[in-house]
């Protein structure tokens, strides 16, 4: 049974609101990918407390206005660990701004109106991450790599 924000693990309990709506998320998204519920409760902990750290109060807020969890919704790139080592890429999104996208993921993690503002996000990801940014131009040739593994 999925969790949600009035059924969670017990030790989500002191966790700030929107801290605790996306472990829920990720919790819940890795334990559909097989993860067991011990295993996934920590990692998902860890991974919402980076996310909040890392976002605006505009992302923090809509996210809280954004639907409760449920199985259902669409995959969020956070919730797959496989992708924390990935490098990062910014690149021109095909409908328009520019994507911070993990290697191997299916859909970016974040669109941005300018190039500017993505970038800074991307070194943001990849710093946090301890991997590396990709950053490309328009034409989506390599502009520049920068390494940040720890």
């Amino acid at each position: 049974m999925p969790w949600t924000m009035n059924d969670y693990p017990s030790s989500y309990r002191n966790l700030d609101k929107s801290v605790r709506k996306k472990a829920i998320k990720i919790a819940n998204a890795m334990v559909r990918d097989g993860y067991d519920e011990g295993r996934a409760i920590p990692i998902a902990t860890e991974q919402a407390k980076e996310w909040h750290e890392n976002a605006s109060q505009k992302e923090i807020q809509q996210f809280l206005e954004s639907a409760d969890t449920s199985p259902d919704e669409e995959r969020d790139p956070s919730s797959r660990p496989e992708l924390m080592e990935k490098p990062q890429f910014v690149t021109p999104h095909p409908d328009g701004g520019w994507a911070i996208q993990a290697e191997g993921a299916k859909k970016p993690a974040e669109v941005y109106e300018n190039k500017q503002e993505a970038v800074k996000r991307g070194r943001e990801i990849a710093r946090n991450k301890g991997t590396h940014l990709v950053i490309h131009k328009q034409d989506h040739s390599v502009e520049e790599k920068v390494n940040y593994e720890r």
